[in-house]
């Protein structure tokens, strides 16, 4: 009997569990699409804080570190004189006030913008396209190596991207409702926060312009948004708003001549033809792709371009949601690489906030073609991902042994009191002051030219943020240093061993260190400490190394 029942009592339960795993199952489908933004957010946080602290904080981050450090009307003062607008620095201030400035607590200040941005370009492409293409966006921009790369340094380059994506889908959804007056209010205060983060800034207002008036030549029917007197008291509210940076701005641009002199501007590299593919491989490979063969260096952009032209081409919806993207991302690119064969800007990471329109318009591209091309679709979708993958490699390749925090950390551990500390450029003092564990204020070397002339930083740019303290930190003379202890560290660019010389004839190398590109050097002043038994000793025993 018990042997009849056992299949008797499977047969009737078998119903039951099948009964149950489908309503799991269609459980389960019902979270992931009322959630489906959840997995693609951790995999933007996954990439963003994936080796946050590996790389040591670099000149243009110590900038941004030292500007923060002022009073906010010390700051609104200083950052007028720098060349980039005061709101990050500000809420980089409140920031570190909350959680403090060790390097994991200030990158996250951009990490967080990095993946909020990812949530934005979801959401910006569910609103104009189906939420197949909205997943595939999120994750293909999760993973762009280029947002990942400005999500992990202390500059403002993934809060930029917050406010442009997000005044880009109160665009959307004030074309589609114009009576919806709010949306022009978030519209407006968006890009009034953009233009006080960044100056290009002025690039996604151009972007946005041309896209209604694309609506206005070309849509069916047309849209009239354009002369729409809401857009334009909209338009005129940011400037309002950003009326009181103007002076600012205006006084910046009068001093152009200084900011080139102390190599804030004017130090970009010149532009040829091959700057426009090589960029696109900068934001996809982390790679300027000068290397490859000619075949590939012009394939990927060439793949990159067949989309985006294939992509605008079927655009045939009433309100050219396509056509939005392209101009978002393509205007300010090609703007950009025609304006530096003038005055070089054409840099990859002043243009990553536009860049975050390239996995937007590849997912709608796909999410198109696998209705029609299923092979063609996922062969792009392997192609771009695969691109991602190989450029979020580059990026994670740091090696955590050659980098300037540990040279300084050399010269933390074997300081001795009275020692003086002197940097060759203005870059790696900013990086050397973050981590400098001494009481030694470091000094920054500024020899006038063999003409006289001299070469201190002038007070805009980098040099305003050390101006007001330049009969402290500026030393034209190395044979001007007090005597302190006796010895002098020398901290310079590593294949550049001349930039300190001549060394007054009584120095004596007592060590040297390297890493991160930089070479910190240990020198004796023999002969100038008579009576300063500890110099003495010092010199006595010239082979000794540091420390």
């Amino acid at each position: 009997m018990a042997f009849r029942r056992e299949p008797q009592l499977l047969g009737t339960a078998e119903p039951g569990i099948a009964h149950r795993l489908t309503s799991d199952a269609r459980r389960l489908i019902a979270l992931l699409r009322a959630y489906w933004l959840l997995p693609i957010l951790l995999l933007a946080a996954a990439t963003r804080f994936y080796d946050l602290t590996a790389a040591a904080i670099w000149g243009d981050e110590g900038s941004s570190l030292l500007l923060s450090r002022y009073g906010l009307s010390e700051l609104w003062v200083h950052a007028a004189h720098d060349v980039h607008p005061p709101l990050y620095f500000m809420l980089l201030r409140g920031w570190i006030a909350l959680f403090g400035d060790g390097i994991f607590a200030i990158r996250s200040f951009s990490a967080w913008p990095g993946i909020v941005c990812v949530g934005l370009g979801g959401w910006l492409v569910a609103q104009i396209a189906s939420r197949r293409a909205a997943i595939l966006a999120g994750f293909l921009l999760a993973l762009l190596p280029t947002a990942v790369r400005y999500s992990q340094e202390v500059r403002m380059y993934a809060l930029l991207g917050v406010w442009l994506l997000g005044a880009t889908i109160a665009l959307v959804y004030w074309v589609r409702q114009p009576r919806r007056r709010r949306y022009l209010v978030y519209y407006t205060l968006l890009m009034s926060a953009a233009f006080y983060t960044h100056y290009f800034t002025a690039l996604c207002v151009l972007a946005h312009w041309s896209y209604l008036l694309l609506l206005r030549l070309q849509a069916t029917p047309p849209s009239r948004a354009i002369n729409q007197p809401g857009w334009w008291l909209a338009n005129a509210a940011i400037v309002m708003l950003f009326a009181p940076w103007l002076p600012g701005l205006v006084d910046l641009l009068q001093h152009v001549d200084q900011l080139k002199a102390s190599g804030d501007v004017g130090w970009e590299p010149s532009v040829d033809f091959s700057s426009l593919p090589s960029m696109v491989w900068q934001l996809l490979i982390q790679d300027d792709g000068e290397t490859r063969s000619p075949l590939l260096f012009a394939g990927l952009p060439l793949l990159v371009l067949s989309v985006v032209a294939m992509f605008a081409w079927r655009d045939r919806s009433p309100w050219r949601w396509h056509w939005l993207l392209v101009i978002y991302t393509l205007l300010p690119l090609l703007l950009v690489f025609a304006v530096s064969f003038v005055s070089p800007v054409f840099i990859e990471r002043y243009l990553t906030a536009y860049a975050l329109g390239l996995p937007l318009i590849f997912a709608i591209a796909v999410d198109r073609l696998l209705a029609q091309a299923r092979v063609l679709a996922l062969a792009i979708l392997l192609l771009f991902g695969g691109a991602e993958v190989v450029g979020l490699n580059n990026n994670a390749t740091v090696d955590a042994n050659d980098q300037i925090s540990l040279l300084v950390d050399y010269v933390n551990q074997r300081y001795v009191a009275g020692d003086r500390i002197v940097t060759s450029d203005l870059l790696w003092y900013l990086s050397y002051v973050y981590y400098n564990r001494t009481d030694a204020q470091p000094l920054l070397y500024t020899p006038p030219t063999p003409a006289g002339v001299s070469t201190r930083p002038n007070a805009y740019g980098f040099g305003t943020l050390i101006d007001q303290q330049a009969d402290r930190i500026y030393l034209d003379r190395l044979s001007a240093l007090p005597v302190g202890s006796g010895r002098v560290w020398l901290i310079g660019t590593a294949d550049q061993p001349d930039e300190f010389a001549p060394l007054p004839a009584h120095w004596r190398k007592s060590g040297e260190f390297t890493a991160g590109g930089v070479t910190a050097r240990l020198l004796l002043m023999c002969g100038m400490a008579q009576g300063q038994a500890s110099a003495k000793v010092l010199c006595s025993q010239p082979g000794k190394p540091a420390g």
